[in-house]
């Protein structure tokens, strides 16, 4: 049976959104306004992650996904917002993407949508949003594990446990670690 292809790249995306919300449970307020060596920090990756996303899925169909309103970068400015500030930010960009998945079918990937003036089919556009995400995310994962060090709880297979998880996938299918992470 055929699902179709929007569950599985919705439940992809939601696996990313949880990889990240499950790096911020972990952290600090500081440790997500923390810039070091010249990375750009966990809030300035989640102001990006969330103007992009707002950007390319309002009116996803019917305008071209680098709305006027945006300056990106402004994203990378340097700033501290609180914790609840921080998640306030990451839900919205995620609220305009899940919305917008929602509107569309299967038989909508063929469409045509228009990002910075170029012409791509619908189902291009996702695939290089979700690889976009998936980009980001990891840098979020990448500099909560630093921020924790020792004390870094995994979200995927924790190191040494591979011979077990393997005897039992159950995180293999589309979601699966997002179910797991919420």
């Amino acid at each position: 049976m055929n699902r179709g292809l929007l569950p599985l790249i919705e439940a992809e995306y939601r696996r990313y959104k949880a990889l990240g919300e499950g790096t911020f449970r972990q952290l600090s307020a500081e440790e997500l306004v923390t810039d070091t060596a010249g990375a750009n920090s966990i809030a300035m990756i989640v102001w990006h992650i969330a103007g992009n996303l707002e950007s390319r899925f309002t009116d996803f169909l019917t305008t071209d996904g680098e709305k006027p309103w945006r300056n990106r970068d402004s994203e990378f400015e340097r700033r501290t917002p609180t914790r609840a500030e921080v998640q306030e930010k990451w839900d919205r960009g995620w609220r305009v993407l899940f919305g917008s998945l929602r509107e569309l079918t299967d038989d909508d990937l063929s469409r045509s949508v228009v990002i910075r003036g170029v012409s791509m089919d619908v189902d291009e556009a996702l695939l290089r949003s979700l690889a976009h995400a998936s980009y980001h995310v990891g840098q979020i994962v990448y500099l909560g594990k630093c921020f924790r060090g020792d004390s870094w709880e995994s979200l995927s297979i924790p190191p040494g446990k591979s011979e077990e998880y393997n005897a039992n996938p159950v995180f293999e299918k589309a979601g699966g670690h997002a179910k797991r992470l919420s």
